[in-house]
């Protein structure tokens, strides 16, 4: 794994000069799509590890059966074939129709995005065990994809242009907090292929996450130490070796 590069205060990311080739240009920002806010049910239907696993290799790698996925997983499978059913029951995912056969069935993700409110669950105390089963599933997805990330070989091309950032500094209200979000979002957004647009055979399929939260403050030890944090720069690797899928992948837990 390559080593960290100090931050810079000047610049909002620390990474060598990328290579010399066409910038992309963005798209105009798209239109808000429709989503799906999960309730009490449906969380109760995503939340187990084998399901929330199955779900994002549909999203991620696209359509498959369940022995394919049980290939992948390392699983028997009919366990995944039930686990798929379920997943189909709560609305996540669907029957790819005019594809397989009555024995092998060819499943996909349902192409609205998902998210999910912790707020709307604070005053319903059956639903704090499938909360919680779901968002440690979503931080160890999400670390997961990082680790394998920088375990693989990618060209140099690829390598000086991924990024593994980390701002620290910030002190921030809720209100503009909230604004930060929206405005990354808005950002991400913009670079979205165009459903109808041709693909570019030089593009590789990218995933941007994004954790953004408070943090309580400890007091400082020491006598010499600084009173609240530094107004340094992030912590970043530049060419670190590194809601889901298509543009209608996106998941958001907040």
């Amino acid at each position: 794994m390559p080593p960290e590069q100090p931050g810079d205060p000047g610049s909002p990311d620390a990474r060598p000069p990328a290579p010399s080739r066409p910038a992309a240009t963005p798209s105009a920002p798209a239109a808000p799509r429709p989503h799906r806010r999960l309730d009490a049910r449906s969380l109760r239907g995503l939340a187990h590890p084998l399901r929330m696993r199955i779900f994002e290799l549909l999203n991620l790698d696209g359509p498959a059966t369940a022995t394919l996925l049980a290939e992948r997983l390392g699983e028997n499978t009919g366990t995944v074939s039930w686990h798929l059913r379920h997943l189909a029951e709560h609305g996540f995912i669907e029957e790819e129709t005019g594809r397989g056969t009555k024995r092998e069935r060819w499943w996909r993700r349902v192409p609205v995005p998902n998210r999910l409110d912790t707020a709307d669950f604070r005053d319903d105390p059956e639903s704090h065990g499938p909360l919680s089963v779901y968002l440690q599933g979503v931080v160890r997805r999400l670390f997961d994809r990082v680790d394998e990330y920088i375990s693989e070989d990618w060209p140099d091309e690829w390598r000086n242009v991924g990024s593994i950032s980390d701002w620290s500094h910030l002190r921030l209200d809720p209100a503009r907090l909230k604004s930060l979000n929206e405005e990354l979002a808005a950002v991400v957004e913009r670079y979205a292929p165009d459903p109808d647009a041709a693909p570019d055979p030089e593009a590789l399929p990218v995933v941007v996450q994004l954790q953004s939260f408070p943090r309580r403050p400890h007091e400082a030890v020491g006598a010499g130490a600084a009173a609240g944090p530094t107004a340094a720069g992030p912590t970043a690797l530049g060419p670190a070796g590194a809601e889901d899928g298509p543009r209608d992948g996106q998941e958001e837990t907040r």
